[in-house]
């Protein structure tokens, strides 16, 4: 595996590759295995795969969480390796955002960015679109590949893909989950002995709403879910929803979508673990 910093240096062993189908997975580091399962599967649907690790300081709402953000290039790139990937592009901010470079990217998003997470962490989504963009515009690849467990942000991104028309094909890779069912992420390396102990609580309540479709009313499930989920001592969940899988939106009944998820936001102490589920798709 080659590691380029440059923004020119990639672009240039890019075109010297010839005409050959590209696979990205853009990364901040602190890889994992469902990192890893993102890279195996471009391995496996293109001629070279590239990977990115760019801590992106505009999709962060808090100066403090950014700096608390793990950084491990040397690990990284060890996994990265043995993966096989083919390049790994691990960029400065300054190569990144150019001085002078036009930052602002202007694309209707139709209120995808606004719920949710969005309700939440207001700003988090348009720093990750401005970012995928210009990844996307360094590396050019042919197929981007983003994992299920940011369900909004694989979404939000495929709405500017098809609104800017940009010639690249989105492949979404489902969650990897740890044995009891947690959801990996780079974020769970911060939990405690104590809080990671009732991790499993998420996945658990998961799986009983996707048992329950169809058998009780939305609203009381998800208030017994919320419930279920502030038990823990530390725990305070943030939301549980029953969305549209198209629009985001919250449904009031099961009938009112053919492709249902439920998705929600947890604090574990001062760990937010995010999941989701997808609950009906036809």
């Amino acid at each position: 595996m080659k590691i380029i910093n440059t923004v020119k240096e990639l672009q240039l062993e890019l075109k010297k590759q010839g005409k050959k189908s590209i696979g990205f997975v853009p990364t901040m580091g602190a890889l994992h295995k469902g990192h890893i399962a993102l890279m195996k599967q471009s391995i496996k649907e293109n001629d070279l795969t590239v990977a990115s690790i760019f801590v992106n300081p505009t999709q962060f709402n808090a100066k403090s969480d950014l700096d608390k953000y793990p950084r491990t290039l040397k690990a990284d790139s060890e996994k990265l390796t043995k993966a096989k990937v083919d390049y790994l592009f691990a960029p400065s901010v300054k190569e990144v955002y150019p001085k002078g470079m036009k930052s602002k990217l202007k694309v209707n998003l139709k209120g995808l960015d606004k719920q949710l997470e969005g309700a939440f962490r207001p700003g988090h989504f348009e720093g990750v679109v401005q970012v995928v963009h210009r990844l996307l515009d360094i590396v050019k690849p042919t197929r981007l590949y983003m994992g299920q467990k940011d369900f909004q942000q694989f979404t939000i991104i495929g709405q500017m893909i098809k609104n800017l028309r940009m010639k690249v094909e989105l492949v979404v890779v489902p969650i990897q989950r740890d044995k009891d069912g947690l959801a990996l992420s780079s974020r769970n390396v911060r939990l405690t002995k104590a809080k990671r102990k009732w991790a499993p609580i998420i996945y658990q309540n998961l799986k009983k709403a996707k048992r329950q479709v169809g058998k009780k009313p939305i609203e009381e499930l998800c208030a017994e879910v919320m419930v279920a989920l502030g038990k823990p001592r530390g725990y305070k969940p943030e939301y549980f929803s029953i969305i549209d899988g198209h629009t985001l939106k919250e449904v009031k009944e099961w009938d009112d979508s053919d492709y249902l998820i439920g998705v929600t936001a947890v604090w574990a102490g001062e760990v937010r673990l995010i999941d989701n589920m997808i609950l009906k798709k036809k």
